[in-house]
């Protein structure tokens, strides 16, 4: 069955594009790839995914993109199809893409509004072996959305790309996987928007070494160091120059795709946070506001 397997990168819409690519070149560790028709990508140092984030300049940030992989054309096309049945707003049918890295992908909103893109066949970046105390990413790890049905959200991912449920938070976050990994997407309820977005670093001193890099050049910690129980990942989390909300985590548990069986954990503090020492807490996080992109596509 045609599925989405992987998260390709994240297209932001900046005010203050200068800010941005210092912060995820020079301070978040990821490594300028490509700059084109005023877009600007950048590539984590640990995966050959051609880049993970993309920037650009514009009057009022928002999301451009939510990039998806799948794993051939054909199941483009049938996540296409699939996607148009169960009403989605298309934004482009599958074709060659433009963007760095090529592929053939196509577009959609959610029923939220929030833009997708599904591809196969990119073109692969380079990476390097990361080995410990490198302390920059090695590729994301997650994306966390809000969204005003969370739940009917989840059964779209599900239902209609082919994720399945890895565990539930209570009956407000739900944590779904691609692949091996624990989940490569969460939902929550709120207006429709991205929560953070989360990257793997290769071990916990790493995320600890990395923290330590932020502070010194002004990046205070909002919330962590820490581990959550739902995946048992490390977590510590930041904002960037522009308000957008980014994680360093670790030791994300891997399961069984087709076997793995879901729970629900109890909310509380030793589950949001196993060891309790951190700063802050989800309180600290950016408010949920509607994005600012919903339903209004950009040109690339």
């Amino acid at each position: 069955m045609s599925r989405v397997t992987e998260i390709r990168y994240v297209g932001y819409a900046v005010a203050d594009l200068e800010a941005e690519q210092t912060f995820y070149r020079d301070v978040w560790g990821l490594k300028q790839v490509a700059d084109q028709d005023g877009m600007l990508y950048f590539a984590a140092e640990g995966h050959a995914e051609h880049h993970v984030v993309r920037l650009r300049q514009a009057e009022q940030k928002r999301i451009d993109v939510i990039a998806l992989a799948t794993d051939s054309r054909s199941d483009v096309e049938a996540l296409h199809d699939k996607v148009v049945a169960a009403g989605c707003t298309i934004i482009f049918a599958p074709r060659d893409l433009a963007t760095p890295g090529g592929g053939y992908g196509f577009r959609f909103f959610s029923k939220d509004g929030l833009p997708f893109e599904i591809s196969s066949d990119v073109a692969p970046g380079t990476a390097r072996q990361m080995v410990r105390w490198d302390a920059v990413p090695q590729k994301i790890s997650h994306i966390v959305l809000h969204s005003p049905d969370h739940k009917a959200m989840v059964q779209f991912f599900v239902d209609v790309l082919g994720l399945r449920v890895s565990d539930w938070l209570g009956d407000f976050m739900c944590f779904l996987r691609c692949n091996s990994a624990h989940h490569r997407l969460a939902l929550l309820p709120g207006p429709a928007c991205l929560n953070h977005v989360a990257y793997d670093m290769l071990t916990l001193d790493d995320m600890m070494r990395g923290i330590s890099r932020l502070r010194k050049m002004g990046t205070n910690i909002l919330w962590g160091p820490g581990r959550h129980t739902a995946g048992d990942n490390t977590f510590s989390y930041f904002t960037t120059p522009n308000g957008f909300a980014v994680e360093y985590t670790s030791e994300l548990e891997h399961v069984d795709f087709e076997s793995h069986v879901d729970k629900v954990h109890v909310p509380g503090p030793t589950v949001m946070d196993q060891w309790g020492i951190g700063v802050g807490g989800p309180q600290t996080m950016p408010h949920p506001q509607a994005d600012a992109g919903l339903f209004t596509p950009v040109e690339a």
